[in-house]
C-alpha cells in the first residue's frame, strides 16, 4: 500500500482521537452542577435612578476536570434592571465560558431601579441562570428599591420638605440667599458621597421626639451604618440667620453642622439646635468660625477630631447636652471640646472675639485624660464658663479651680452611660450625673430629649437625659 494512501486511512482515527481528547477534558456527565458562594444576591435599599452599590458572588467548579458552561444570563434579558460583569467583562449573556477543575469565577452585579411615583419601597427581582451540561441553575437578585425627591447640584428657593418620600442631595445644593427651606417632621434626607448641604437663607428642621428628621448618607448597607465620612455635612454661610433645628439625627458625615466662613463682611450666622443627635462624623460634630449658637438637650458623640470646635471668637451656649468622644478608628490627639479666639489660614492666625461660650449642666467625657482644650492669642476678650458641668480633665494640663471660669464642676468621673458603646448615652441607675444638675438651669430646660419631665426627683440630671423610674 502506498504511503499517501495509509494516511488516508489515519485521518478518522486521529479524529477520532481528537474528539475522544476533548470528552477527556471536560466532565461531561449529565448531573454536573456548579457550586455558589449565595443562592441570593441582596441589595439594600436602592435609590431609583441611582445605580446600586456592587454586589458579587462566586462560581465554583467542584470537580476534577475541567467543565464548560453552554451559558450565563440574566433571565429578564434586556429587561433587567440588572447588569452583570464576568471576569471584567460586561454582558447581559455570555456563552461557553471555560471553568477550570476546581476553580472559581466572580460575577459582579448592579441595580437601577426605575421610578415607581410611591412612597413604599418595592422589590426588583430577576436572577442569574447557569446552564452546564443541560442543568439548569440560577442565583437569585433581589433588590429594596424607593423612590426619591433627587436634589441634584440645585439652587433652591423657599419650599417645603415633607415626610411622604426619602430626599437624595447628589452633588450638593444650597438654599439660596433670602430664601427659607423648612423641613417636617419625619423626613428623611440622604446625600451621596462628599456632598454637603449649604445654606446661603434660613433653615428650619422642626422633627418630632416621635418623628425626628434624618440627615445621612445614602449607603444604607448594614456594613457602612457607623462608617464615618460618606457625605460632607451641613455648612451655614455667613448671611444666613434665623436657622432653628430640633429634633434632627445626624449621622456619618465629616462634620455634622458648620457655621461661619472666612473672608466675608456679612454677618457670622446664627442657630438655635434642640433635641437633637451628631455621631459618627470623621472630622467634627459641630465646628464653628465667629457664630453665634443656641445649642440644648443634644448628643454630639464619638467624632474624629471634635466633638465641639469653636474658634476665632464669636457667642455659644450649650445646656443639657451629652458630648462622648470614644473615637475607634485611629489614635485622637484632640480634646472633644476646644475652644480658641483664632483660626489658622495659610499659616496666618485670624483673631476674633469670645463674647462667651457658656456651658450648663453638660457631660464632657471621652477616652483622653483630657477633653476640653483652650488656645487664646492677642488681648481680646476670651470668656468661657462652666456651670454644673461632669468634665473629664488632667488637672495639671487644664486648671479647674477658677471660680469665674468654673462652677460645681465634678471632675473623671464616668458618667455612668448604659451603653457607649452601642451609642446609648442613656444614664443607667446608678449613673454619677443622676441628680447633679443646676435647677436654676434646668428650669429653663425642664424637659429632656426623651420628652421626659427633670422636675420630678431629687434634682436634674446632668447631660442630655433624665433617667425616670421606668427605665
Amino acid at each position: 500500500m502506498k504511503w499517501w494512501i495509509k494516511q488516508i486511512w489515519m485521518i478518522p482515527g486521529i479524529i477520532i482521537l481528537l474528539f475522544s481528547c476533548e470528552k477527556e477534558k471536560f466532565f461531561t456527565g449529565d448531573s454536573a452542577k456548579l457550586s455558589f458562594s449565595s443562592d441570593t444576591v441582596l441589595f439594600d435599599t436602592v435609590f431609583t435612578t441611582i445605580g446600586s452599590t456592587t454586589e458579587y458572588f462566586l462560581v465554583r467548579n467542584p470537580y476534577s476536570k475541567d467543565l464548560k458552561i453552554s451559558e450565563i444570563y440574566l433571565a429578564k434579558g434586556e429587561n433587567s434592571n440588572y447588569r452583570l460583569n464576568i471576569d471584567g467583562v460586561k454582558v447581559m449573556r455570555l456563552e461557553n465560558i471555560e471553568l477550570s477543575a476546581g476553580d472559581s469565577m466572580y460575577i459582579f452585579v448592579e441595580v437601577t431601579v426605575d421610578p415607581q411615583n410611591q412612597n413604599n419601597p418595592m422589590v426588583v427581582k430577576d436572577s442569574v441562570v447557569f446552564i452546564t451540561n443541560g442543568n439548569f441553575q440560577d442565583v437569585d437578585l433581589v433588590a429594596w428599591g424607593q423612590d426619591i425627591h433627587l436634589i441634584n447640584g440645585e439652587v433652591i428657593q423657599t419650599q417645603t420638605w415633607i415626610n411622604d418620600k426619602p430626599y437624595l442631595v447628589y452633588n450638593s445644593m444650597l438654599i439660596d440667599s433670602m430664601q427659607k427651606l423648612t423641613v417636617f417632621p419625619g423626613v428623611r434626607v440622604h446625600f451621596h458621597r462628599n456632598s454637603t448641604m449649604y445654606i446661603m437663607g434660613t433653615l428650619e428642621i422642626h422633627g418630632t421626639v416621635e418623628e425626628p428628621v434624618i440627615f445621612q448618607g445614602d449607603r444604607l448597607e448594614s456594613e457602612y451604618a457607623e462608617i464615618p465620612g460618606q457625605w460632607g455635612g451641613m455648612y451655614f454661610l455667613n448671611g444666613s440667620y434665623g436657622n432653628i433645628i430640633e429634633y434632627l439625627e445626624i449621622m456619618n458625615g465629616t462634620t455634622g453642622l458648620h457655621l461661619g466662613n472666612l473672608y466675608s463682611e456679612k454677618e457670622p450666622p446664627d442657630l438655635t439646635l434642640s433635641n437633637s443627635i451628631i455621631t459618627q462624623m470623621s472630622f467634627a460634630g459641630i465646628s464653628a468660625i465667629k457664630a453665634k449658637l443656641d445649642v440644648s438637650n443634644c448628643v454630639i458623640a464619638d467624632c474624629g477630631f471634635y466633638g465641639i470646635a469653636l474658634t476665632t471668637g464669636g457667642e455659644y451656649e450649650f445646656n443639657h447636652c451629652t458630648i462622648s468622644n470614644n473615637w475607634k478608628y485611629s489614635n485622637r490627639g484632640t480634646p472633644s471640646v476646644l475652644i480658641t479666639n483664632y483660626y489658622n489660614l495659610n499659616d496666618t492666625a485670624l483673631t476674633g472675639e469670645l463674647i462667651k461660650a457658656t456651658f450648663g449642666n453638660c457631660i464632657i467625657y471621652g477616652d483622653r485624660e483630657t477633653e476640653i482644650g483652650f488656645d487664646k492669642i492677642g488681648e481680646g476678650g476670651f470668656n468661657y464658663y462652666f456651670d454644673h458641668c461632669l468634665i473629664r480633665v488632667d488637672t495639671s494640663v487644664v486648671s479647674v479651680s477658677d471660680p469665674i471660669r468654673y462652677n460645681n464642676v465634678f471632675i473623671n468621673n464616668d458618667p455612668g452611660f448604659i451603653a457607649a458603646d452601642n451609642m446609648n448615652f442613656q444614664l443607667d441607675s446608678l449613673a454619677y450625673a443622676l441628680d447633679k444638675g443646676s435647677p436654676e438651669i434646668s428650669v429653663r430646660f425642664p424637659i429632656d430629649i426623651l420628652g421626659n419631665s427633670r422636675t420630678g426627683d431629687l434634682g436634674p440630671d446632668i447631660g442630655a437625659y433624665e433617667r425616670t423610674e421606668d427605665q
